[in-house]
């Protein structure tokens, strides 16, 4: 009998912990719910102008933001929004067709995963149609490519390669969208492919990623792309592929390390392990969205992890403005081997690369 009321006992104290560890990530007070935060930036994307990539073509910022504000509408089951964002995309298939990007860079061929978003929630094949061909082209070698990119292909990996982390979102993205509409395994096979690659190459022993091979520096936004790519295709891959373990590794090694680098006021640095520089929210953003998914999906353990969670999303709400800008956002960022470069980056408010990854922490703290 006694043994059965200590068995009972311990039975109540972990449920009642594993209760106070989920409210962590959903009950928020007024002002900090996903869906009060969701509902300014997605509104507030409506009305926006495009950010164009080299001023011709829809970039990858904005497709984020797009992708962000839909899935965000398609989780809280609101029409309105989505009709809104939905008659924004309609020209591009008429009088702003010249905007669609060109199938020719890894920054470009990321705007697959818009149409194949929007095809996923609304069926209409028109978007299928046009992001499939995204998908496709970046793993098929054009006539003119260099020698450099014939050599990626013949080992089964993108033309577009170009050891940047940035990449593990922009590529991640287009594939696990195809996946998702069509079922094909080739999608992820190749994403999953290509992030080993990266793995292998740019990882370091602390669990953190150089910007590129001979850039030996942890930018923030940088890790923040690798961070959201491992989360977005370790959702979709199957636990008995070859490359799981793997990448399951090399995420719970990244974010074990995250935690110990989070400041004090619950964000992280624009040079993640320098104390001394400043804070920068869209990193911060995908960092948090990479914690949330986590234990939501049972990858990190939740007491450990559900605090870092809510602590960072506590503070990335206090940098929104009252127009509904986040602030403190790193500016575009090529790679460049000087670390004071990083320090001096300009930043941004409003800027489409902080907004959309705080539309995707929305929907994975909305997510059951």
């Amino acid at each position: 009998m006694k043994n059965k009321i200590i068995f009972l006992a311990l039975l109540l104290l972990s449920f009642n912990l594993m209760f106070a560890q989920n409210s962590l990530l959903s009950d928020f007070p007024k002002g900090y719910t996903p869906k009060e935060v969701g509902n300014r930036l997605a509104h507030r994307f409506v009305v926006g102008k495009h950010m164009l990539h080299g001023g011709k073509w829809i970039s990858y910022p904005e497709t984020f933001n797009w992708n962000g504000s839909l899935k965000y509408a398609a989780i809280t089951k609101d029409r309105e929004l989505l009709k809104l964002l939905k008659d924004k995309f309609e020209p591009l298939f008429t009088t702003e067709k010249g905007l669609l990007p060109p199938k020719n860079h890894v920054d470009l061929n990321m705007f697959g995963s818009l149409p194949l978003e929007l095809y996923r929630i609304t069926k209409d094949k028109r978007y299928l149609d046009l992001g499939i061909s995204y998908a496709d082209t970046q793993w098929q070698l054009p006539e003119t490519a260099k020698s450099e990119e014939k050599e990626w292909a013949d080992k089964g990996y993108t033309w577009q390669t170009r050891m940047w982390i940035d990449d593990m979102y922009m590529i991640t993205i287009v594939q696990t969208h195809a996946y998702k509409v069509t079922g094909d395994m080739k999608y992820l096979d190749r994403a999953a492919k290509e992030m080993v690659l990266y793995l292998e190459e740019l990882q370091r022993t602390n669990g953190l990623f150089y910007h590129a091979p001979d850039v030996p520096f942890y930018w923030g936004r940088g890790n923040g792309w690798m961070a959201a790519g491992m989360t977005e295709l370790l959702r979709c891959l199957p636990k008995n592929h070859k490359d799981r373990s793997r990448i399951m590794q090399g995420y719970q090694t990244m974010m074990a390390s995250l935690k110990k680098y989070q400041m004090p006021n619950g964000l992280w640095n624009q040079l993640i392990d320098e104390p001394d520089c400043w804070t920068e929210t869209s990193g911060s953003a995908m960092f948090t969205f990479a914690f949330i998914t986590g234990v939501k999906q049972g990858w990190l353990d939740a007491k450990e992890y559900a605090p870092v969670a809510r602590k960072a999303w506590m503070a990335l709400v206090s940098y929104i403005n009252e127009n509904g800008d986040v602030t403190e956002i790193c500016v575009g960022t090529n790679k460049k081997n000087d670390k004071q470069y990083y320090y001096d980056r300009p930043r941004k408010v409003g800027d489409y690369h902080g907004q959309a990854p705080y539309l995707w922490c929305t929907v994975a703290l909305l997510e059951k």
